[in-house]
C-alpha cells in the first residue's frame, strides 16, 4: 500500500471523476422518466436501465425516488436483472458446458511435462453429460484417463489437441479441460470402439503444443517487461495463450505510448536472445512469494506450488508448460494495445511463427507501398511526406479557385447583379461546385 500510494491516489481519483460522469447522466435519464410517469412508482425496467447501462446505483434511485414522494418497482428490477442473468448464460454456452457435470471422483496424474505421449487407462467416460460405460464410432464423448500427457485448460493456456489410439480404436481429442481433479478429453471417437479399463496411447499434436508453450513463456517475459518499463502497479488481469497468439490484460490506467511498446517488445527480444534457462522449483508456497514470485490474485494456489524463473528478468508461480531456454521463443512481435476496461489494458502479441509470419506480413505490405510510390522501402517516409505535402498544396490551390468561382471571379461580379427590392439591395446567385466554406466566403 505505501509502495503503490500514488497509484492509488489516481485510480481513486479516475474513479471519482468517473462516478460523477455516471451521476449526471444518471441523474438526466431519471429526471426524464420521472416527468413521463403515469404513477407514483418508477418501472423495474427504467431501475434496470439505469443500473446497467449507466452504472447508476439501485439504492440511490431509491432514495431519489423517496425525496419525491415515489417508490421503484423492485421486483420488475429483479426480474430484469434475472433476464440479464439468463441472457449471460446462455451466452456463455459455447463448446462443451462443464456446469451441472457429474462429480467425478477419478483423478488424472499429469505426465505431460516432459513427454508428448503416454499411455493411460479409462477410467471415466461422460457422454451429454452421463457417465457411460462404452463408446462405439461416432459419438462425441468426455474421456478421463488415470495418467496424461495432455495440458487441461488452465491459468490462461488453452487444454492441448490430440488422438487417443490402441489396436481396437482411435478417439480425436478437440479440447482438453479440468473438473475437479480429472483431465476431461473432449473430443470424438472417429473409428471402433472404447469401454472403461481400457488401455490407450495418448497422443498430443506436438505443432500445436509447441506454438502455446513459445506463447507461454513469452507471456512471462512480457509481464515483467511491463512492470519495469510501465512500473510495479502492473498485475496480470487475465491472459490467453493459445498457439497462434497471446493476450494479456493488465491494471494499467492510461494508453501505453508507442515509444514504451517498443522498448518492451526491445525488451523481451533481449531477453530471448540471452537464452537462460527454465528453472523450475517445487517451493511451498509462502517461501515460493517470499522468493519474490508473482502470485496472481484470486487464483487458487496448493500448499506446494511450481515457481518458473527466466533467469533474473521473470519468477511466477505457474502450472503452465514452457520452453526450455528463453532463446526457443525466437522473436517476440506486439500486434495491437488498447483498453478493455476502466483501468485496464490489454496487449496481444504474437511470438516464435508467428511472429516471423507477422514481421514478413509488414515487410510485404511496406514494399507494396514502396512500389506504388516508385521508390524502394528506405524512401516509403520521404515519398509519403512529399505526397502529403503536395496534396495540402493542392487543396489549398483548389480551395482558392473554388472561392474565386463562388464569389464570380474577385467578388465584384456578383455585387454587380444586386436588384433593389423596395429599397434593400438584394442578390439572389446560383453557385454551382461550392462547398459549405466557400459559400461562406463568397457571401462575406
Amino acid at each position: 500500500l505505501v509502495k503503490g500510494a500514488d497509484h492509488a491516489r489516481r485510480v481513486l481519483l479516475q474513479e471519482e471523476e468517473r462516478f460523477a460522469e455516471t451521476l449526471a447522466n444518471g441523474m438526466e435519464l431519471l429526471d426524464d422518466a420521472i416527468k413521463r410517469l403515469k404513477s407514483k412508482t418508477i418501472p423495474g425496467e427504467t431501475v434496470f436501465k439505469l443500473y446497467d447501462t449507466f452504472g447508476f446505483p439501485v439504492d440511490l434511485t431509491a432514495d431519489i425516488a423517496r425525496e419525491r414522494g415515489l417508490k421503484i418497482d423492485q421486483a420488475g428490477f429483479e426480474k430484469a436483472m434475472e433476464g440479464q442473468r439468463e441472457r449471460g448464460r446462455a451466452a456463455s454456452r459455447f463448446g462443451v458446458d462443464l456446469r451441472g457435470q457429474v462429480e467425478l471422483k477419478a483423478e488424472s496424474e499429469f505426465c505431460g511435462y516432459d513427454s508428448l505421449v503416454g499411455e493411460g487407462t479409462i477410467q471415466v467416460m461422460l457422454k451429454d453429460g452421463a457417465e457411460v460405460k462404452a463408446a462405439s464410432a461416432g459419438d462425441d464423448v468426455q474421456v478421463v484417463l488415470d495418467k496424461t500427457p495432455f495440458y487441461a485448460e488452465a491459468g490462461g493456456q488453452v487444454g492441448d489437441l490430440g488422438v487417443f489410439d490402441n489396436k481396437k480404436a482411435r478417439f480425436r481429442v478437440t479440447d482438453t479441460k479440468k473438473l475437479g481433479n480429472a483431465h476431461l478429453h473432449i473430443g470424438c471417437l472417429e473409428s471402433g470402439s472404447l469401454a472403461i479399463g481400457d488401455r490407450v496411447t495418448a497422443r498430443v499434436d506436438e505443432k500445436t503444443r509447441q506454438a502455446t508453450v513459445l506463447n507461454h513463456s513469452a507471456t512471462h517475459l512480457l509481464h515483467a517487461a511491463l512492470r519495469q518499463v510501465l512500473g510495479n502497479h502492473v498485475l496480470q488481469k487475465g491472459s490467453l495463450v493459445a498457439p497462434d497468439r497471446l493476450r494479456f490484460d493488465f491494471s494499467h490506467t492510461q494508453a501505453v505510448t508507442p515509444a514504451e511498446l517498443e522498448t518492451i517488445e526491445r525488451l523481451v527480444n533481449t531477453e530471448i536472445r540471452r537464452n537462460a534457462p527454465a528453472v523450475i522449483r517445487q517451493l511451498p508456497f509462502d517461501e515460493a512469494v517470499k522468493s519474490g514470485a508473482m502470485a496472481l490474485f484470486g487464483e487458487k494456489y496448493g500448499d506446494v506450488v511450481r515457481v518458473l524463473s527466466f533467469g533474473d528478468f521473470s519468477t511466477e508461480l505457474c502450472g503452465g508448460t514452457h520452453v526450455a531456454r528463453t532463446g526457443d521463443i525466437g522473436l517476440f512481435r506486439i500486434t495491437s494495445e488498447g483498453g478493455i476496461a476502466a483501468g485496464i489494458r490489454r496487449i496481444e502479441a504474437v511470438s516464435g511463427e508467428g511472429a516471423l509470419e507477422a514481421v514478413k506480413a509488414a515487410d510485404g505490405a511496406l514494399k507494396r507501398v514502396a512500389m506504388a510510390l516508385r521508390g524502394t522501402p528506405a524512401e516509403v517516409e520521404d515519398k509519403v511526406n512529399q505526397l502529403l505535402e503536395r496534396q495540402k498544396r493542392l487543396e489549398r490551390e483548389l480551395a482558392g479557385l473554388k472561392s474565386k468561382l463562388a464569389s464570380g471571379g474577385d467578388g465584384q461580379d456578383l455585387a454587380t447583379g444586386a436588384v433593389n427590392v423596395n429599397g434593400t439591395m438584394v442578390l439572389a446567385a446560383r453557385i454551382d461546385g461550392a462547398d459549405a466554406k466557400t459559400l461562406r466566403e463568397a457571401a462575406d
